[in-house]
């Protein structure tokens, strides 16, 4: 077994810090932290996934109001030991461009669009982490027959845990945290579309 190099080592008995990861250029692109592990993104990305987070981006910054942007892939520094990835954040923090994180008191929405690789940790542990943050609304984007379905939660504040808002096939619409209407077929090139 060779040994691991050096910047993959904790830098002190405690561990990892969310800090921590903006001092790592060498880890890969996709790099976490969850309970103070470092969790990296070895697998290849699918064109699915892509197309999805990308025109699911695109889509959410057309339905932000003034004040919000839409980002793919920014991290999130829920606590000093967490600092998950999402796939799409939305969040009224003012536009920076040095900007590597959020606090989620400026994330209203984080959506994790669900790869074999993922689906553990977006359906169990970020679901946890994303509503004990107080982040107000949690989406998990599955694949079914091709195309995107999306699980929407709200989170409910008396019991700090997410509850299932509704699953949406073809087109989501939803009131909250704006006015938003997403063709759900549109996410993905037609060419890739079931019964095209």
């Amino acid at each position: 077994m060779s040994e691991l190099p050096e910047w993959m080592y904790a830098p002190r008995e405690e561990g990892w810090f969310a800090d921590d990861l903006d001092h790592l250029p060498q880890a890969p692109r996709h790099t976490e932290l969850i309970d103070g592990a470092l969790v990296f993104m070895m697998s290849p990305q699918r064109s699915w996934h892509s197309q999805v987070v990308s025109r699911l981006t695109a889509a959410l910054e057309e339905s932000v109001p003034d004040g919000t942007i839409a980002e793919r892939e920014m991290t999130i520094k829920l606590d000093p030991r967490n600092r998950p990835e999402p796939d799409v954040v939305v969040a009224t923090a003012a536009y920076d461009p040095d900007r590597t994180w959020y606090v989620p008191a400026d994330v209203v929405l984080v959506a994790e669009v669900v790869s074999p690789e993922s689906a553990h940790r977006d359906r169990t542990v970020k679901v946890r982490k994303y509503a004990e943050a107080g982040i107000p609304h949690y989406w998990i984007v599955e694949e079914e027959d091709g195309l995107p379905v999306v699980h929407v939660y709200e989170l409910d504040g008396p019991t700090s845990a997410y509850v299932a808002a509704g699953i949406f096939r073809g087109k989501l619409e939803r009131p909250v945290p704006f006015p938003v209407a997403i063709d759900l077929g549109g996410l993905v090139p037609k060419w890739r579309r079931a019964g095209d």
